[in-house]
């Protein structure tokens, strides 16, 4: 068994309850939870160990208004990555959502505020994700002169199909409520509150 006590944690915390659910928190909501190098690596660490830790499944969530927004851009702005190193985080991404993916854990991603970018494509790697009525999705990459570096091509085309991908990408297109578990980017959305 894998103790996973022993995996440091700084931007996303963990709680395990008595019947093996492990509950991932994105903890980055200053940031509106955008994913930086140490947080992937982190999913990396925590979703390698999951199968060998007893997981019996996942709960990803967020702290703060938005799920995820993406890429941390400040980040890589103050990087200033070479090509070939921007390839090599995408490339570690793509590690990251492929653990979550493929790792034998069912993961079930509650999503709220923003899922975009990149944020979207770690939403994509979950295998069931449930929406509240604050959640919108978006690719904005294209309009932004960047590409879609975690696997949005793969992962979000086989959710709601290349046609609909290839539209959010090109023009912008941001889905909402019902018409986003309608195209299939999540597969339930939670009642709204009567607050």
């Amino acid at each position: 068994m894998v103790d996973l006590d022993s995996i440091p944690l700084e931007h996303l915390a963990l709680r395990v309850d008595d019947d093996g659910i492990a509950t991932v928190t994105l903890n980055r909501a200053a940031k509106r939870n955008a994913l930086n190098a140490a947080t992937v690596e982190e999913l990396i660490a925590l979703f390698s160990a999951f199968p060998r830790a007893g997981i019996r499944a996942v709960v990803l969530r967020a702290m703060g208004e938005h799920f995820c927004a993406g890429l941390d851009l400040v980040e890589h702005f103050h990087q200033d990555r070479r090509p070939e190193d921007f390839m090599h985080l995408c490339l570690r991404w793509h590690e990251a959502f492929n653990k979550m993916e493929y790792g034998g854990v069912p993961i079930f991603a509650a999503l709220k505020g923003a899922v975009v970018g990149c944020g979207l494509e770690l939403a994509s790697a979950a295998h069931v994700r449930i929406m509240d009525h604050t959640t919108y999705f978006a690719l904005p990459e294209g309009q932004r002169g960047l590409f879609t570096g975690g696997g949005a091509t793969i992962r979000v085309a086989g959710l709601i199909g290349k046609a609909r991908m290839i539209d959010m990408m090109l023009t912008g297109r941001i889905y909402r409520e019902a018409e986003a578990v309608t195209v299939g980017l999540a597969q339930y959305r939670t009642p709204d509150s009567e607050a």
